[in-house]
């Protein structure tokens, strides 16, 4: 997204980026690696609801957040504010709507979550990954686009040298299989009992976690040594994620926004396993790639080896295969970066908000 900000075209000057927000998560950091300035407020992002001690200081920390809030936008001045709506955006918005600062509101969740409900009505205009999130916020009364999830640049690499960089054979059918960060030990306990099935058909790419991946290498060690090659586990892949993506031919995995927008921007089908609670946003996120064709679901409790065995059945029904990958390429929105930060800097910049099909055109990578 940054770099959509400070590369887009018709741009006298890069803009200077300030990444604003709480005090939890590894956020912060990752932000100031990409050599973006980050200022911090004194609430937490809200991610639990447990009755602890927290359940009594975030409602004071969130009153204090909002004079704070106040006073870094007075001193940066900004242009204009690109949030997610979420809960340490709020008193950010509070803050900006006396300061007469234009807000954008992206929400990549096919359902809206609380806080993004209540913000929304603070922005000057609304990105949406799903037109369904657009209708649930339609009474905020701000022009509403569906720019699909930001996301790297996908065509960074190629697929022949994504296969090179991962050592894999040009022709070989491979999966790549992640769980994200939430319950991972479901995907890992499917892979680990299916995995003699799986690599006998199969190359495996399986992000374990740092919490499985000394039983991952253990399970690999068990298999015989001439397909004991085809399973490739990582704890995780961050520089290499892009070329599992683009090298792969099936993902299984999550439906986090993310996920969804990476996926779907390459053409891979895929088989999700929603994560079963965060008020439902993945198995929402599921249900519209499901109809689009370009995903099957399976429930999270039904997920196990011989569900995970089935889904590479994909692999071996060629016009399944191709009508999915054909389905994922047009639901894809690789330009969403892009398209956003189109409604940034005409906000910025005090100019009319683009034509919906001006954006929608970005967003599909049909213009820069």
């Amino acid at each position: 997204m940054a770099r959509s900000l400070r590369e887009g075209p018709d741009q006298p000057s890069a803009p200077d980026v300030v990444w604003l927000g709480g005090h939890r998560g590894l956020e912060a950091d990752l932000v100031r690696d990409a050599g973006i300035r980050v200022r911090r407020l004194a609430l937490r992002s809200l991610r639990t609801v447990e009755m602890n001690v927290h359940a009594v200081l975030d409602p004071v920390r969130l009153a204090l957040s909002i004079p704070q809030a106040a006073a870094i936008l007075a001193v940066e001045r900004p242009a204009a504010i690109l949030t997610t709506g979420g809960y340490v955006s709020v008193p950010v918005l509070m803050a900006a709507v006396p300061l007469r600062i234009p807000v954008v509101l992206w929400e990549g969740n096919a359902i809206p979550g609380r806080a993004v409900r209540v913000t929304a009505r603070l922005a000057a205009a609304l990105a949406v990954s799903y037109e369904a999130a657009g209708l649930a916020l339609a009474g905020a009364n701000a022009p509403t686009y569906v720019t699909g999830t930001p996301i790297r640049d996908v065509t960074a690499i190629t697929r022949p040298a994504a296969r090179v960089r991962l050592d894999l054979p040009a022709d070989a059918p491979t999966i790549l299989i992640f769980g994200g960060s939430q319950a991972v030990r479901r995907f890992n306990g499917a892979v680990a009992e299916a995995l003699p099935r799986l690599v006998e058909r199969v190359h495996v790419l399986h992000v374990s976690g740092e919490s499985g991946y000394a039983a991952a290498l253990a399970a690999r060690e068990q298999l015989a040594p001439d397909v004991r090659g085809r399973y490739r586990p990582y704890p995780f892949l961050r520089d290499d994620m892009l070329a599992a993506l683009v090298a792969t031919d099936l993902v299984v995995g999550r439906a986090g926004s993310s996920t969804v927008a990476e996926v779907t921007a390459l053409g891979i089908p895929a088989v999700i396993v929603p994560y079963p609670h965060a008020s439902g946003h993945q198995g929402a996120n599921a249900e519209i790639l499901a109809a689009a064709g370009a995903a099957r679901i399976v429930a999270d409790e039904d997920f196990d080896a011989d569900a995970l065995v089935a889904a590479t059945d994909i692999l071996f029904d060629e016009r399944t295969r191709a009508e999915m990958a054909a389905a994922s390429r047009r639901f894809g929105r690789p330009g969403a970066a892009e398209a956003v930060a189109a409604l940034v800097m005409a906000l910025a910049t005090r100019k009319l908000l683009p034509a919906r099909d001006a954006i929608e055109a970005i967003a599909q990578g049909e213009r820069s």
